[in-house]
């Protein structure tokens, strides 16, 4: 699958032959389609395999951010920032999987592997009296959107390094006058 995701990200989806999977992995067809159904087979594994690393990396992020919530929030978002600036990220998440696998599969996707971590975020904000329990939900999906538009904005971007300080900037300002720091901080 290394040699799938390296391709895929190199030369996008459909530049992508299964032929030139096989010959970069060494593999037979036979031994491909015994593991996977399709190229889009393939290509949703190799998506699968990227959102856990971007997961992983968030989560890592988010936990070393302290003790107050919306930090914890604000550095997991920062990070799914960063990483979308890394060119696997770019093409095989954010550019070629909303097309691969249409946009409501890649939704689905996107809420397999964000929205509970984004909502157990909010739980803790609401658990330290800054959001309305109501809001854990509603507040979740519209900053895995408002994320997400900002990595489509970086992986998009002719200069990606200026797009991620803006994104940056445009993540702490909205969880700044979203959730501000408790009172008394």
């Amino acid at each position: 699958m290394t040699e799938a995701t390296r391709l895929f990200a190199e030369r996008g989806f459909d530049a992508t032959s299964v032929e030139a999977v096989l010959d970069a992995a060494g593999v037979s067809r036979g031994s491909l389609y015994h593991h996977f159904k399709s190229k889009e087979a393939l290509f949703e594994a190799v998506l699968d395999a990227a959102e856990v690393r971007i997961g992983e990396a968030t989560l890592l992020a988010a936990v070393g951010a302290g003790d107050d919530p919306v930090d914890v929030l604000r550095a997991g978002a920062l990070e799914w920032i960063r990483l979308a600036g890394d060119p696997v990220v770019q093409r095989i998440v954010l550019i070629d999987a909303p097309a691969v696998l249409g946009w409501e599969r890649w939704r689905e996707i996107e809420e397999d592997n964000a929205l509970g971590n984004l909502r157990a975020a909010m739980q803790a904000v609401v658990d330290d009296g800054r959001l309305d329990a109501g809001l854990v939900d509603p507040f979740a999906h519209m900053l895995l959107a408002a994320v997400n538009e900002l990595a489509l904005l970086v992986a998009r971007a002719e200069d990606t390094a200026t797009a991620q300080r803006q994104a940056e900037v445009a993540v702490d300002e909205l969880l700044t006058r979203l959730l501000p720091k408790r009172s008394g901080s």
